[in-house]
């Protein structure tokens, strides 16, 4: 019988190499195996019914290059997270034929997580109908009352019993001047009684409301009591069921272990922090197709993952494009699946640049401002120490203070100003702080912004607040409800001869400076719907980033004078 999920290649492969290590899934450049699997399953979303048309939400789908025991060479093809479901799938395995299954499904009728599922959502149920009782409502109403009402009652005797007692008080004094003895003596006891009759009085009020009250806290009680029950019946099943959730999803690697998702994300910050694995863990395409892969005894060759169809609101992704595999989801997860297996070195912990010089193109006492290249830190990361900070620790060996004071993306060139000195730190800080310098960049566009924008828009400004996508550092996301404000002034500048076609010269201001702010107004369907050159996390990868910062203006922390430095792209 044969395996619907493996796809044959349609085209000759004869001509291409197999790789001779497995794809490093968190950066990488699509193999030519994994560029043809790709248009063939594109090819087959656009014109096969067979196929789910993801265009219309947007969904991130996979393909894995596989050898099968037979030695034949094809591929399988995965979705990320759920279906919505609709005639094209199939509603009791929320799945698709020629797609490789979930690791876990738990959307099968009558299952024992559906069951669970249905118990929570009958207590669901049952506790809207008590918190929604009308009769609740108006014993809490009456109650209200009652306190109220006490409340009032208590203190108006309370007033009164405290003018009758200066009364008492004043009788006593005249009588002390004006009555004899054996009258002074009656009057004193008759006051006395008084007193006492007064103290009763405030008592017996407090105790007959204090009884209303407790009659009617206790009815108020039954129900909040079978409530509460409720609720930690509620939350006792929620915790179990998502446990159990968690052992359900097992990963094979190529050697045959197995490790679930609590054991998996055991040790990470994310599960120290919140005592569970990501939302959605486990469903993203990469780990589907290696667990397919490995219980099939198929080989895996190449891994690619792209986006289909509409871009999400939030994060940044464009239709066709390929993208690595998410971080927070998928590291702790593939690194145990591809354990065992050759795989390609990772790019980013490998510095390129280590012996190229830096170029400076000023110093004195204070400061010094450096061109910075693409593919340099501005400080030391955790698997490169070599950085703009390292390199000027040892230039400049005298220099105290955090040195540096403001920061580029490893992948942006250009000009940064580096203090010597504490007071010059200090100094050049509160001018960023206050947004006083004046920084420039230069960036070369994915596309015709002229078209686009239409011939007439030439500049304008970009309002996108941004927050880190805590699934996918360090990539950045648009979100209006908990973002840091983040507001970009671009210009188009005009295309010159040597320009290459469907591309974009723009100059940037940025007003604030946030992680990636640019990159992300470029690239993000409301900014400018292209995404810089070069750009790996947004965009396409190519041989950099291009994107250039080309001026820098700021006060010179000793002089106080206007210090500006302009430095080309070379691109």
């Amino acid at each position: 019988m044969s395996d619907l999920c493996f796809i044959p290649f349609q085209q000759s492969i004869e001509c291409i190499s197999f790789p001779e290590r497995f794809t490093f899934p968190f950066y990488y450049q699509p193999h030519p195996l994994c560029l043809i699997a790709t248009e063939e399953l594109q090819q087959k979303l656009m014109a096969d019914s067979a196929y789910y048309n993801f265009a219309d939400s947007g969904k991130m789908l996979g393909v894995l290059v596989v050898s099968n025991a037979q030695g034949e060479v094809g591929y399988l093809a995965a979705f990320s997270g759920k279906l919505t479901i609709n005639s094209e799938c199939d509603e009791t395995k929320n799945e698709l034929t020629h797609f490789v299954p979930f690791i876990f499904n738990s959307e099968i009728p009558e299952s024992y997580f559906q069951r669970e599922q249905a118990s929570i959502n009958t207590l669901n149920t049952q506790l809207n109908i008590l918190e929604n009782n009308a009769e609740l409502a108006q014993e809490q109403k009456e109650l209200t009352e009652l306190l109220s009402k006490s409340e009032q009652e208590i203190i108006q005797l309370q007033s009164q019993l405290t003018a009758q007692r200066k009364t008492r008080k004043l009788k006593r004094s005249q009588a002390q001047n004006n009555l004899n003895e054996v009258d002074l003596i009656a009057l004193q006891n008759c006051l006395a009684k008084e007193s006492i009759s007064d103290k009763n009085s405030l008592k017996y009020l407090k105790l007959t409301w204090q009884q209303k009250i407790t009659a009617s806290q206790e009815q108020i009680n039954i129900k909040l009591n079978a409530i509460d029950h409720i609720k930690t019946d509620r939350k006792n099943r929620s915790v179990a069921l998502q446990q159990y959730l968690f052992q359900q999803y097992q990963f094979l690697n190529i050697q045959g272990d197995v490790k679930n998702l609590t054991e998996l994300f055991k040790d990470t910050a994310f599960h120290q922090r919140y005592g569970v694995p990501p939302a959605g863990s486990g469903d993203c395409a990469a780990p589907k197709l290696l667990q397919y892969a490995f219980q099939k005894g198929f080989k895996p060759l190449a891994l690619a993952e792209f986006w289909w169809g509409k871009s999400p609101k939030s994060a940044i992704r464009q239709h066709k494009n390929f993208y690595t595999a998410c971080i927070g989801k998928c590291q702790p997860i593939l690194s145990h699946m591809l354990s065992g297996m050759l795989i390609d070195d990772d790019p980013l912990i490998t510095n390129d640049i280590a012996e190229d010089a830096l170029d400076i193109v000023y110093q004195d006492e204070n400061i010094v401002v450096v061109n910075k290249p693409s593919g340099l830190l501005s400080v030391p990361g955790k698997n490169i120490k070599d950085s703009v900070y390292t390199r000027m620790k040892t230039l400049f060996p005298q220099a105290v203070g955090p040195l540096i004071v403001h920061r580029l993306d490893m992948s942006t060139s250009g000009l940064m100003v580096v203090a010597l000195t504490k007071e010059a730190n200090k100094y050049l800080q509160q001018q960023f702080i206050k947004r006083t310098v004046k920084k420039r960049y230069v960036a070369l566009l994915d596309g015709d912004l002229s078209l686009a924008k239409g011939k007439t828009v030439k500049e304008g400004d970009i309002d996108l607040p941004l927050i880190v996508d805590f699934d996918d550092r360090p990539r950045q996301m648009v979100c209006f409800d908990t973002g840091k404000t983040a507001q970009t002034h671009w210009q188009l500048i005009p295309a010159v001869a040597e320009q290459q076609a469907n591309t974009s010269r723009v100059r940037l201001y940025p007003k604030t400076g946030r992680t990636h702010q640019l990159r992300v107004h470029c690239a993000h369907i409301s900014g400018l719907r292209m995404p810089i050159v070069g750009d790996d996390l947004y965009g396409t990868a190519a041989n950099r980033l291009h994107l250039h910062a080309e001026l820098l203006v700021f006060e010179h922390p000793e002089t106080q004078q206007l210090m500006t430095f302009e430095i080309p792209a070379d691109f």
